[in-house]
């Protein structure tokens, strides 16, 4: 063979092997260790086992162009987090936003009860995929937890490494892709409650000194000043069940909302609501005045939960 066929017959070959090495390893991709961080006492994550069954987008055309979809991106993405430390001006709005996961991850991840106190310099948990820490209630059902929140249960089962359905109360779930219900996102957020009165505070929620006994007292709500007659609105949706008058409260309103938790609006000059109408957020339900024990026009605002009064404050857009 002359040494010119034998020059071209190199170059076929060498061409060939150009064109079938690389889809070679585009469609068996070696394996790849995922290093996981996190800190060392964070007990709650030690049983999560993988992360999201969403599939990579940009190999969704391979099956469909005839190219057998490559195994490892048909398992679930492993489930891991990484640490961040905040600093100042930093929300955990801007930080879901920034590291493309809801707000309740962040929140869940990290057992944040109420996002107005997170502090620079504290760090925070960041998931690698959306979905909430679930901590199982006595009684509770992993087929009952997965109706709820609208989980695979095969798969909340593969990301905890569950053999079977048994699970036990004080444990935690990762939930791949379940959020929080809007009540519990609105109470951590600080925005469930709409101010009821235009105004400024008088007095606030706490251990305040008493303007009648001159004594040590707690306040149990808000008192906002506000000229006799201005309008007094629902701060959020729901059923009015009591209005009446009370020598310490003067004309009052209780408002009962989703979640366990009513509204108080005392001292009023007007109630224009009776028991059992439903209210909207913003809707005028009374008039501002000064009845009862009180020392001059104001609407003394009081939130409870479970019976409980809470800091409105914390609440409130």
């Amino acid at each position: 063979m002359s040494s010119s066929r034998i020059g071209r017959a190199a170059l076929v070959v060498a061409f060939a092997v150009s064109i079938i090495l690389p889809v070679y390893h585009f469609t068996h991709p070696a394996e790849v260790n995922t290093v996981v961080e996190g800190t060392v006492e964070d007990s709650a994550m030690e049983n999560l086992g993988q992360g999201s069954a969403e599939r990579n987008p940009d190999y969704a055309t391979l099956s469909k162009d005839g190219i057998p979809e490559p195994k490892d991106f048909s398992r679930p993405m492993e489930l891991f987090y990484t640490s961040y430390k905040i600093e100042k001006g930093d929300t955990i709005g801007e930080l879901a936003s920034r590291f493309g996961l809801n707000q309740d991850t962040l929140l869940s991840f990290n057992n944040i009860k109420n996002s107005r106190t997170i502090q620079v310099g504290q760090y925070i948990k960041v998931p690698n995929q959306d979905g909430i820490l679930y901590t199982v209630k006595s009684g509770d059902s992993l087929a009952g937890i997965c109706e709820k929140y609208s989980v695979d249960a095969d798969l909340v089962k593969t990301f905890n490494k569950l053999a079977d359905e048994t699970i036990l109360a004080g444990s935690k779930l990762f939930l791949p892709g379940a959020r929080m219900n809007q009540i519990d996102m609105q109470e951590i957020n600080g925005d469930l409650f709409s101010w009821p009165v235009r105004g400024y505070v008088s007095s606030g929620y706490g251990y305040r000194i008493s303007p009648f006994t001159g004594a040590r007292q707690f306040h149990s709500g808000l008192d906002i000043a506000a000229p006799q007659g201005t309008p007094v609105k629902a701060a959020m949706y729901g059923r009015v069940v009591d209005t009446g008058y009370d020598t310490n409260t003067g004309n009052y309103i209780i408002i009962a909302h989703h979640g366990g938790y009513k509204t108080l609006y005392a001292h009023l000059d007007v109630i224009r609501v009776k028991p059992g109408a439903t209210v909207n957020t913003g809707e005028r339900i009374g008039d501002v005045g000064s009845t009862g024990l009180s020392t001059g026009s104001h609407l003394h605002f009081s939130v409870f939960k479970n019976s409980v009064t809470v800091n409105p404050r914390l609440l409130m857009r």
